[in-house]
């Protein structure tokens, strides 16, 4: 039965320019399976370290002619600088604490009641441990980047074939509505298709955009717009849709509740609001005033009255009322309008 690779001991350099005490530390830290590189000077231990990798540096605060706080900041400076346990004779505490600001990890006091040592251990072991730690917490935190981002690339291609799938749909929809002759079940046609056409638009902005969770309002208005205009322009309805909308982003199913109430507010527009024949602009405008946004679809058209019974099946109230109740927000109408104005206030 063959055993696996050996553990390799942890490097630790220590920087002590007292002798006795420099190897009495080597041989307890060897002891304690550490492999030890000892040196005296700030300059040799500054060459050890750019020239090999070590686990943990103990560091003497008064060496000759310099102290550690000297050696501390081209330490931090390093690449891949490991942990420094600072080691100082003295118990002022602003020796410690400067030692902290300058990068070290820890500091451990030597004293004369043979605790050094230990405490030493202590220190290299829970560095050890810390950097093990970061170390890990590093990697799953590369790892949910990395599931987030196959995520998202994986709804795209959904949120790309749901969009191409919704316009073949659309695209059968308005070849049936042609073969039909103009009357209201050539109308019911027309505005499927444009209902479709309303939540197709959100599948083709998630799949074209860096965040799938919420959608570019200004983008996915401007080519519901188009395909509004385009889908129900006809010679007894020769009219345009004027788009005005402040850059915002929406959470993707908010913008699918307004995409709806906007295709059905410019369809009955279209229907109902100028004399067959005539020419009329619907504008849509969607802006933000501090945490409230407003939407509002206006026409200057022969107008509605207050109490007037829906047209048609009145499923487009419906629709309208329901997707409005999603975004916080109910539908008001602006009296003072000539024409129609449908106003809808809700949070941004």
């Amino acid at each position: 039965m063959s055993e696996g690779p050996a553990e390799v001991a942890p490097k630790i350099l220590y920087i002590e320019d007292d002798e006795a005490l420099r190897r009495l530390v080597s041989r307890d830290l060897a002891r304690a399976g550490y492999a030890m590189t000892a040196v005296a000077t700030c300059a040799e231990g500054l060459m050890l370290l750019a020239e090999q990798r070590f686990d943990v540096v103990a560091l003497d605060h008064f060496l000759a002619g310099e102290t550690g706080l000297d050696l501390l900041p081209a330490i931090r400076a390093l690449p891949e600088r490991p942990p420094v346990i600072y080691v100082t004779g003295t118990d002022d505490g602003r020796v410690a604490v400067a030692a902290l600001k300058a990068g070290a990890s820890d500091y451990v006091i030597k004293d004369v009641a043979g605790e050094f040592l230990a405490l030493l251990r202590a220190a290299i072991t829970q560095a050890i441990e810390q950097v093990e730690v970061r170390r890990q917490k590093e990697a799953a935190e590369r790892a949910v980047v990395e599931a987030r981002d196959r995520a998202e690339t994986l709804l795209r291609e959904v949120n790309h074939r749901v969009g191409n799938s919704l316009q073949l749909v659309s695209a059968f929809v308005h070849l049936q509505s042609s073969a039909l002759p103009d009357g209201p079940a050539r109308d019911m046609m027309r505005e499927t298709e444009a209902r479709i056409l309303a939540i197709a638009q959100i599948h083709r902005r998630l799949y074209t955009s860096h965040d799938v969770r919420s959608v570019d309002m200004d983008d996915y208005l401007t080519g519901l717009a188009e395909e509004l205009e385009s889908s129900l322009r006809t010679s007894d309805r020769p009219h345009r849709i004027a788009l005005a909308v402040e850059p915002m982003k929406m959470a993707t199913d908010r913008a699918v509740s307004l995409g709806v109430i906007v295709t059905e507010l410019v369809t009955n527009a279209f229907k109902y609001a100028y004399p067959t024949g005539v020419e009329g602009e619907v504008r849509v405008k969607l802006s933000r005033a501090g945490a409230t946004l407003a939407l509002s679809v206006e026409d200057d058209g022969i107008g509605m009255a207050e109490d007037a019974a829906p047209k048609g099946t009145g499923l487009g109230q419906k629709i309208v009322r329901t997707m409005a109740a999603t975004i916080q927000s109910r539908i008001e109408r602006d009296s003072g309008h000539h024409g129609t104005r449908i106003v809808l206030a809700f949070p941004a």
